[in-house]
């Protein structure tokens, strides 16, 4: 099976998105068409003028979608649970049906582990189970496709939970980890492994591919900042029933999936070779932490 030369791209103006479709057409071997409900938006002009075509359709609209994928012959999907909630399920089985009907060689769709089986109902990380349910649909619809489960953003250090000054003049941040290791990635690193998947699409039907750019603890990570960016950082353990009671939007949800992670994911060793091998300028955390350091000056103030 050849490479896809045309790509659909869903959620092209987000995080995941963004970064594929500037990694495919930095290569210069693919086409790349990504929708978007405003077509005139900051973000959609940004990638129209990177050479991407930009056409509006909607996850909710299934007679759009089966027009944008006209003449495409590869997809890649993702949906957000954070703005539609439950409903992302629909809007994701709406996209596994438009590319059963098109003339799709390879998708890549951006799935996650289903928490509720694997930790035997205990716990229920809403945001990820509901990306679950969509692999489960494609897998059921036959479709060939690729699924990718990205590993938390190291973006996540920068803006949902930087280290805070404390009384003492020292910094810290507060999860509800343990020592378990924590899988990263820089988001704009997700399109390059997603681009080697596409380029040898043959030979990851079917399978599951976690992108992730390190692993390490949370004591790991606080000595790696503390140690770029010339401040004290700790690592402070908070309990995920503390965590969920801090009743921020999502804090539930957030609290069940560190429990996840803590519980039920060791490491991600191999994820994490793999990535390497599909993309080896994938960045490690202190390399990313380096590039970055100014917008942690930003963030920690």
């Amino acid at each position: 099976m050849s490479r896809p030369t045309r790509i659909l791209i869903t959620g092209a103006t987000g995080a995941q998105g963004g970064s594929v479709a500037r990694h495919l057409l930095k290569t210069g071997h693919y086409q790349v068409r990504c929708i978007t409900r405003r077509s005139q938006s900051e973000a959609a002009r940004a990638l129209a003028d990177l050479g991407a075509e930009v056409v509006e359709a909607d996850l909710d609209d299934p007679p759009s979608l089966r027009v944008a994928l006209r003449n495409c012959d590869g997809v890649f999907g993702v949906t957000n649970y954070w703005e539609h909630g439950e409903r992302e399920v629909v809007q994701g089985c709406n996209l596994v049906d438009a590319i059963l009907h098109g003339e799709v060689r390879h998708s890549v769709l951006s799935t996650l582990p289903h928490t509720s089986l694997l930790s035997g109902g205990r716990l229920h990380v809403r945001h990820f189970d509901t990306k679950a349910r969509v692999e489960e649909y494609a897998r059921g619809r036959g479709i060939p496709a690729t699924f990718v489960h990205v590993a938390a953003y190291y973006e996540n250090f920068l803006k949902n939970y930087p280290p805070r000054r404390q009384r003492d003049g020292t910094y810290a941040f507060h999860l509800p980890q343990g020592s378990t290791p924590l899988a990263g990635v820089a988001v704009e690193d997700i399109g390059g492994v997603v681009a080697a998947i596409f380029d040898e699409s043959f030979w990851y039907r079917d399978k599951v591919i976690g992108i992730v750019g390190d692993d390490l603890t949370c004591e790991e990570y606080a000595g790696i900042m503390s140690r770029v960016l010339g401040r004290h950082i700790e690592y402070r353990y908070i309990s995920a029933q503390d965590y969920a009671a801090l009743g921020f939007p999502g804090a539930s949800d957030i609290a069940d999936m560190f429990e996840f992670y803590r519980l039920f994911v060791p490491n991600r060793k191999a994820d994490l070779i793999k990535s390497r091998e599909l993309y080896p300028e994938i960045r490690p955390f202190e390399r990313w932490v380096r590039e970055n350091a100014d917008k942690f000056a930003q963030a920690m103030s």
